[in-house]
């Protein structure tokens, strides 16, 4: 059992809740009542998210229970689901940026047929890495499972697990391999052994395809 998880992955968790929670006017974000009503303004998400990112730069990793409570948190509000697409979209953004460049260009650059096998080794390496998950190809699909999910039992009804969705439709967005649905195949919330997605393996589109350096 994995006891630990990177830190991009708690820091994903309370940038989206600083995201969700910032005010449209952001002279208002530095009004004290507006910060004590609103989580994501608070001195305390604020240092968590300076510490997260300070480990995460240093490529530490955090313990698990750590963004299970974070999760957990975030799984009481009333629109958790939509924090948690905000820090799924998040993490697959950053994860992005850890391909190497050249690999990002040869992606971008070459025909379909040798810049699949290209991404695919990278989306495999970034789901063991950032999310203990693993990414394998089962025909015209990808499966995506993730044994030890952070955000399982963060809220009723599976609403943790759309953390896992977002990220790897982001993902597989910004390589330019997919752009359709995400199917939760398989949930441990469900009593079944772990948690699982499926998205469809398409050729890498050019006109899709984030450009090397992109967010």
């Amino acid at each position: 059992m994995t006891n630990t998880v990177d830190a991009l992955l708690p820091l994903s968790f309370l940038e989206a809740v600083r995201s969700v929670d910032s005010p449209d006017d952001l002279d208002a974000e530095f009004v004290p009542e507006l910060r004590n009503k609103r989580l994501g303004l608070s001195d305390t998400v604020y240092a968590q998210i300076q510490r997260y990112a300070d480990a995460a730069k240093k490529h530490q990793r955090v313990e698990q229970e750590e963004a299970v409570a974070i999760a957990k948190l975030i799984g009481r509000r009333p629109d958790a689901e939509a924090v948690f697409r905000v820090a799924g979209r998040l993490l697959a953004a950053q994860t992005y940026l850890s391909i190497p460049a050249a690999s990002r260009g040869l992606i971008a650059s070459l025909p379909s047929l040798l810049a699949r096998p290209i991404a695919l080794r990278q989306t495999q390496r970034i789901a063991v890495r950032y999310i203990n998950g693993t990414v394998r190809r089962h025909g015209s699909f990808l499966m995506l499972e993730v044994p030890q999910s952070t955000t399982v039992d963060s809220a009723p009804q599976g609403v943790g697990c759309s953390y896992y969705e977002s990220f790897f439709r982001e993902l597989l967005r910004l390589l330019g391999a997919s752009g359709g649905a995400v199917d939760h195949v398989r949930c441990a919330a469900r009593q079944e052994i772990t948690c699982e997605w499926r998205a469809e393996w398409r050729s890498i589109q050019r006109s899709t395809v984030a450009t090397v350096g992109a967010a």
